[in-house]
């Protein structure tokens, strides 16, 4: 009797063990490709007209007879178009957003047809599975690389070119725009320039506006870029060094602004363990140290003019990108969901319910204006890492009927 238990025991927990396999592999998407879309030509909002532009792009999902399933996922800064799924089996990790988007997932591939693009400039071009047209480009015109004779480029242009990609492949309407950080200023962008098109609009750790403070603090980021001797003004591709020092500091400025304290301290040593510097004013810290070894590693698959540019779009950054981000952003009708991280102190909840608040004041809205904040001590970074715990409010704001 006890090896009869114990053999329907093993078989129970066989089962158990095929099920919970069979339930994973369900909740995996296929794996993902990257595509590849090129205008022949594409004017900038300042009035420069570029050659030859590249992209790249890619799907989850199936789209529908009629083309009326579709979400654009717009990504953040330093991110690319790789939001879910896996390129390869062996990938160590899925894109940013595998925990929201897949099948059975609050963005919902079994119903859905899931776009994602990567941006103009994107800071991530020398990753293989990233195409891009930006400084690091070669200019048709001439021959050789663009440097800083690349246009300054704004949201707006991001917002055309996945417009262009859109229009191309005969979609018009889109069920949802949903994007994170920079990503978020590309949602509703494309929300109050095509209102017609965009029938929800959930903007993550966001905000409709950029001010003066935060622009500047942005500048930090974009200071030891141009500070270090071998950037050379942007021209430096050619040359024997790299403005790799200066990248490295950026992108360690960008993770420290992107966390919160509680956070940042949980992942980095405590500056007591640091006995050299109480003696040595040479001495760093481990804190630091571990930050820039972590970002010179991502400095490999970025350049620093990218950054740059990257910097710039989001300084520059307001609804409408006129004078008056509070009017332009009544232009929105879609129902809106957003998204803030409760402790993000690079764009802070605060932001977000100021755009809230100022789309509240268009008096001729009929639609939804909601807000909900993502729990976690991880800060801005929250909103990529810690977004499943909001995954049932999006689910239910992407299901609503209009």
């Amino acid at each position: 009797m006890r090896n009869l238990i114990k053999s329907a025991w093993l078989v129970s927990s066989l089962v158990l063990v095929l099920l919970c396999a069979f339930a994973s592999q369900a909740a995996e998407l296929p794996l993902v490709k990257k595509q590849r879309f090129e205008l022949a030509s594409f004017i900038t909002q300042n009035g420069t007209v570029l050659k030859q532009v590249q992209v790249g792009w890619e799907a989850y999902g199936q789209l529908n007879a009629d083309k009326s399933n579709v979400i654009l996922i717009t990504h953040y800064f330093s991110g690319t178009s790789h939001a879910a799924g896996r390129y390869q089996a062996t990938d160590a990790a899925p894109g940013y957003w595998d925990a929201i988007i897949g099948p059975g997932k609050a963005i919902d591939t079994n119903q859905f047809y899931v776009i994602s693009v990567d941006t103009l400039a994107n800071a991530n071009v020398k990753d293989p599975n990233v195409i891009t047209t930006g400084p690091a480009s070669i200019n048709p015109a001439t021959g050789k690389r663009y440097g800083l004779s690349f246009p300054v480029v704004t949201i707006t242009d991001f917002v055309e070119v996945q417009k262009a990609l859109l229009d191309s492949l005969g979609i018009n309407k889109l069920h949802a725009v949903v994007g994170a950080s920079m990503g978020s200023f590309q949602a509703i962008e494309w929300a109050q320039r095509y209102p017609a098109r965009v029938q929800r609009l959930v903007p993550v750790i966001g905000t409709a506006y950029i001010d003066a403070y935060s622009a500047i603090k942005l500048e930090r980021w974009a200071y030891p870029i141009k500070t270090d001797p071998h950037w050379q003004q942007g021209d430096y591709y050619d040359k024997p060094q790299q403005p790799t020092a200066g990248l490295a500091m950026a992108l360690a400025w960008v993770t420290l602004d992107a966390l919160n304290p509680a956070g940042f301290n949980q992942k980095y040593p405590d500056l007591r363990l640091d006995k050299a510097a109480h003696q040595d004013i040479r001495a760093s810290f481990s804190a630091l140290d571990q930050l820039l070894a972590v970002a010179t590693q991502r400095a490999e698959q970025q350049d620093a003019n990218h950054l740059l540019y990257l910097v710039r779009a989001s300084q520059l950054w307001r609804a409408g990108m006129g004078d008056n981000w509070q009017q332009a952003i009544k232009n929105i009708k879609a129902p809106v969901l957003w998204l803030p991280a409760a402790g993000d102190l690079l764009l802070t909840p605060l932001m977000a319910q100021q755009s809230q608040q100022a789309l509240d004041n268009a008096g001729s809205r009929k639609t939804t204006n909601q807000l909900a904040q993502i729990p976690g001590q991880m800060g801005h970074l929250d909103g990529l890492f810690n977004i499943q715990a909001v995954a049932p409010q999006l689910k239910a704001f992407l299901q609503q009927p209009l």
